[in-house]
């Protein structure tokens, strides 16, 4: 009970001092700034806003931070993170929507929870009957310390990523993946039913994501019709080539596109073209 009357006393003194500097139009900068990342993630996008605390000379994990209490995750409003698309954290399923990122810290295991309490100030009335998900992870120990408390997207590929919470001289990393494959098929079926169809986007899709390589090939042929003098459809059309095994057909349009892009003055394509005809070499 005392708990509860002295965070509905310490919320009221915040929303008055913000509403006396409203009122006085008095602008300051914030102790903990607030940041919203937001990252392409397979054909969505993953949206987070928080405020990011410093260290200031303070000892966090384990004092201003306990170890096995949630914690908000930065600073003021608790953490939202927002995915248009759903995604697997750490091999668990999460659909797409809008959650509270909120964790439990501790010595050798953290807890990431996924909670549906977006409009809570902090974690002071955090409910775990709200938790959609919760997965742990290892902590790692950073040689340089990170002053300000950061969220940020690594290791960002078409269908995985790494979600990465790092402050004071830890590191933790959560692992994001998602599906898009299903969709991406239908996507191409559907497109090539059309006037203009997609080939040649649709081959370097055949041929990155293991799918049948003579699809891929002729798509690429159709590709060459509509662009003559792109070398960038030979270099991709030898890819396809040299994974079928097809070391000479492969090596003769990497030749083309290097006479191409030779004749353009593109030295990127030079170059590729010209790394392609030493891999048919090999």
């Amino acid at each position: 009970m005392k708990s509860s009357i002295k965070f509905i006393l310490v919320l009221f003194v915040l929303v008055t001092l913000g509403e006396g500097l409203k009122a006085q139009g008095l602008k300051m900068p914030q102790p903990s700034t607030p940041q919203t990342v937001t990252q392409d993630f397979g054909l969505g996008k993953i949206t987070l806003s928080y405020a990011r605390p410093n260290v200031k000379g303070r000892k966090v994990f384990g004092d201003l931070v306990p170890f096995d209490k949630v914690w908000r995750t930065g600073a003021n409003s608790a953490t939202v993170i927002k995915f248009t698309d759903a995604v697997k954290i750490e091999g668990k399923d999460l659909a797409a929507g809008e959650y509270a990122l909120f964790t439990i810290p501790g010595k050798t295991e953290w807890t990431i929870i996924l909670n549906k309490g977006t409009k809570e100030w902090g974690s002071y009335t955090y409910s775990e009957a709200n938790d959609v998900l919760r997965v742990k992870v290892k902590p790692t120990a950073l040689k340089d310390k990170v002053e300000t408390f950061t969220i940020q997207f690594s290791n960002v590929y078409d269908t995985t990523a790494d979600l990465q919470l790092a402050w004071e001289n830890t590191l933790v990393n959560v692992k994001l993946s998602t599906s898009v494959d299903e969709q991406v098929m239908a996507s191409i079926a559907e497109a090539m039913k059309g006037e203009k169809k997609p080939y040649f986007q649709s081959a370097i899709y055949y041929y990155s994501n293991g799918k049948d390589l003579k699809t891929a090939l002729a798509w690429m042929n159709e590709a060459e019709k509509q662009m003559t003098d792109a070398p960038w459809v030979k270099l991709w059309k030898a890819k396809v080539q040299l994974k079928m095994g097809d070391k000479a057909g492969a090596a003769k349009t990497a030749k083309e596109g290097l006479d191409i892009a030779t004749k353009i003055k593109n030295e990127e394509y030079i170059r590729l073209n010209t790394q392609l005809i030493e891999e048919t070499k090999k």
